[in-house]
């Protein structure tokens, strides 16, 4: 496939200088445009002072407030609760199965076991912990040869003696490793991991690792050397740099030009003293000529010149092991918006109110003293402190003069509290005191719900997001991974899977409210009374919370008839309706009667007339014949 002259590369140039001049012009436009912004929300969130960051040249106090630390733990603590506090926190199903399947039960079970083996939530915390604080978490999905040791007993000499020892199984385990900004480096037009032409993690690592790896095979067996010094890679750039020991490793993942592959890919058989040269490349003729001109690769470079690995992605699914996620999204931009960024211009405008306050307090509460220049002995060093004798020409009283400089102003003290409201409602984090008028019983219940419905708004949207770019994401990936390495216990499916997180614990908090406030609406015999009482349950952070449940949804059941219960109460039904419907035919039969009666009667009456006229006429006969 032609690309033109510009875009096909010479034969002799390598896969790592390739990679090398990408992974430099990704890191000079980062260090153009993030990195001096990533190293102050560091501070910020460390309370580190440096100079750079005060306001005013005339600033001595080197105080940082805490509003951003306690905004970015705050917002953290209440998405790991979200995601973790409850213990599952993501489910499977299949839609050719039952979710109930038995494969899904053990699968489910085992990716729980074997991530909280591997300390998933620690490392899950610490990408939080990096996107809230600079705005994008990344993490590395890792493969790590294991051996599980497990306490076990052997029958010896015919079963009469028991030999204790430990049964030790080789497993390959998946981890997911935190990175840091500074350490990753993206296509800077990218919006995604899978949308750019690579991803590298740039970082340094113990020497020791990287001979590890070559003794198992898995690197070029060949001397890499020392690293050079690279503050900018460092964690924590404000120490002493440690430039012992180590190797600065660049992993790239992503698409290179697929000639190249091949020759990297030779070139990591050689040996130390061997030469590219001396093999006999590939032409383009054949099956390659019809193929794409780029192609997924892994490739390893160690001090910036050094191919240690080379190979095309080895993962059965083609994806990239990397996840990452905003906190808050930026329109067509990879790195994100954190709670550092939020909050940033009213944590420098509380510090800088702060520190004015501490340095007018230096001229206000230590002592100051006026004097007179021309009485003091030659060569005396005044100093105010007690015990000291100060000496003057003549009285004391007309040489020197104690003054200082009023006082400071009360009004700060308001300030300081209004843009400490300001960086919480810029971050969207609140602290254990609460928002004042809003919060903390300033205001009415319905100011209350307001406010609280407002912050857990924002916080779901933060877990959402979580959940679909990061949580999820980095589940599949390792499923794939333990399928393809690990088939014996993981089998080999197409599963889905989704989260369980639901709320935080500020959000549970304020829902078990409103939970409480309907139930006391509701008489105990209503059928959704135990409804929302298991739901009041299930939402509070107790200890023994599934037993509750448990228990209350045996006394339901309990509480229920059985078969032969029902069947009993549906012959007594039917008894009491026959009774019913022969007591109601009785009185419908005197009923009638009563009205036949009523009938009778009224014609009686109606013909008792007629009877007394026949008898008059029949009287008035008789009389007439005698």
């Amino acid at each position: 496939m032609d690309y033109g002259d510009n875009d096909v590369l010479s034969t002799d140039e390598h896969l790592e200088n390739w990679v090398m001049a990408k992974c430099d012009s990704w890191r000079d436009h980062y260090e153009s445009n993030y990195s001096e912004k990533f190293e102050e929300f560091y501070r910020l969130w460390r309370g580190i002072w440096a100079s750079e960051d005060s306001m005013r040249k005339s600033e001595r106090s080197r105080i940082i407030s805490p509003a951003t630390q306690q905004a970015v733990e705050s917002s953290v603590a209440e998405i790991e609760e979200a995601t973790f506090g409850r213990g599952k926190y993501f489910d499977i199903t299949d839609d050719m199965a039952d979710p109930e399947n038995q494969d899904i039960v053990y699968l489910r079970k085992k990716l729980h076991e074997d991530f909280e083996k591997v300390g998933l939530r620690k490392s899950v915390g610490e990408c939080l912990i990096n996107s809230a604080v600079f705005g994008t978490g990344i993490g590395e999905i890792i493969l790590e040869d294991v051996k599980e040791m497990a306490p076990a007993t052997q029958p010896v000499m015919g079963g009469e003696l028991q030999a204790v020892g430990v049964n030790i199984t080789d497993r390959t385990v998946t981890k997911l490793r935190p990175v840091m900004p500074q350490n990753f480096l993206i296509d800077p037009v990218a919006t995604s991991i899978e949308d750019a032409l690579g991803v590298a993690v740039d970082e340094f690592v113990p020497r020791h690792q990287v001979q590890q790896l070559q003794e198992q095979g898995v690197y070029r067996d060949i001397y890499v050397g020392q690293a050079a010094s690279d503050y900018d890679l460092e964690p924590d750039q404000d120490l002493t740099s440690f430039d012992e020991d180590k190797v600065r490793l660049t992993k790239y993942y992503g698409l290179v030009p697929r000639y190249l592959l091949k020759i990297g890919e030779q070139e990591a058989m050689l040996g130390e003293d061997e030469d590219i040269a001396d093999i006999e490349l590939e032409g383009d003729d054949g099956e390659d000529n019809e193929d794409e001109y780029f192609v997924e690769a892994i490739v390893v470079v160690a001090n910036g010149s050094i191919l240690l690995k080379a190979e095309e992605n080895p993962y059965m699914m083609q994806d990239r092991p990397i996840v990452a996620f905003p906190w808050d999204v930026v329109p067509s931009k990879f790195w994100g918006r954190g709670v550092c960024e939020k909050g940033y211009n009213s944590q420098k405008a509380l510090d800088t109110e702060l520190r004015a306050r501490i340095d007018a307090l230096a001229l206000t509460v230590h002592p100051m003293m006026g004097m007179d220049a021309t009485r003091l002995p030659r060569g005396s060093r005044p100093e105010v402190r007690p015990g000291k004798i100060l000496l003057t020409n003549g009285d004391p009283r007309t040489a020197l003069f104690p003054f200082n400089f009023g006082q400071v102003n009360q009004i700060t003290f308001a300030q300081a509290a209004e843009l400490q409201k300001m960086v919480q409602t810029a971050t969207g984090a609140i602290d254990s005191a609460g928002i004042a008028g809003s919060i903390n019983g300033d205001s009415t219940a319905a100011g209350i719900s307001m406010s609280l419905g407002a912050i857990i708004k924002r916080h779901k949207r933060t877990l959402i997001n979580f959940q679909q770019s990061f949580l999820i994401p980095f589940v599949q990936k390792a499923a794939y991974r333990y399928m393809q390495f690990d088939p014996e216990n993981y089998p080999v499916k197409d599963y889905k899977f989704n989260t369980t997180s639901t709320l935080g614990i500020i959000a549970r908090e304020y829902e078990v409210t409103q939970l409480v406030q309907l139930l006391q609406t509701m008489p105990q015999e209503s059928p959704v009374y135990n409804t929302l009482l298991q739901s009041i349950i299930d939402n509070m952070n107790l200890s023994n919370r599934e037993e509750l449940i448990a228990k209350m949804q045996q006394a339901e059941q309990a509480s229920q008839p059985t078969p032969e219960q029902q069947q009993a109460q549906q012959a007594v039904q039917q008894a009491q309706m026959a009774f019913q419907q022969s007591q109601t035919d009785a009185l419908s039969g005197q009923a009638q009667e009563s009205q036949s009666r009523a009938q009778k009667i009224a014609i009686e009456a109606q013909l008792l007339p007629q009877e007394l006229e026949i008898d008059k006429i029949k009287a008035i006969t008789a009389n007439l014949k005698a």
